[in-house]
């Protein structure tokens, strides 16, 4: 399994990025998918991860309103789209993908869902959000 951002540049803030994620051969065989980021001096983090299967998405506190992760079957390509950019949004964000389900809670009438630790990783693309 073979993945490869693109979409990633410099913008104002306030902008709009669309990051893409091909996924070459075994598209099929994965059951998660996500989006990562690490910003200098920084840990990488989790930005928002989607089953393949059912579609369940998670999204990091600081991503919920503004990313949107999606995807397409069709063409084996991950999306993330990001809304109304900020400074601290600037990284080096990385597409990811696991063999796993991941896990899925129910809580009031909420269903939570929790991506596993991914096994295939992209090289990342830079975003870069001026202000």
């Amino acid at each position: 399994v073979q993945l490869a951002e693109s979409g990633g540049g410099l913008v104002q803030a306030g902008g709009s990025l669309r990051l893409s994620c091909s996924i070459s051969e075994g598209y099929f065989d994965i059951n998660s998918m996500g989006w990562y980021r690490q910003a200098p001096g920084k840990e990488r983090e989790l930005v928002a991860a989607i089953n393949r299967n059912s579609g369940s998405t998670s999204y990091a506190s600081f991503a919920e309103g503004r990313f949107g992760i999606s995807k397409d079957d069709a063409k084996n390509t991950l999306y993330l789209q990001l809304d109304s950019l900020e400074v601290e949004d600037t990284a080096v964000y990385y597409c990811a993908a696991g063999r796993y389900e991941g896990a899925w809670d129910h809580i009031d009438g909420k269903t939570f869902y929790y991506p596993p630790n991914f096994d295939y990783w992209g090289q990342g693309t830079q975003v870069s959000v001026s202000s």
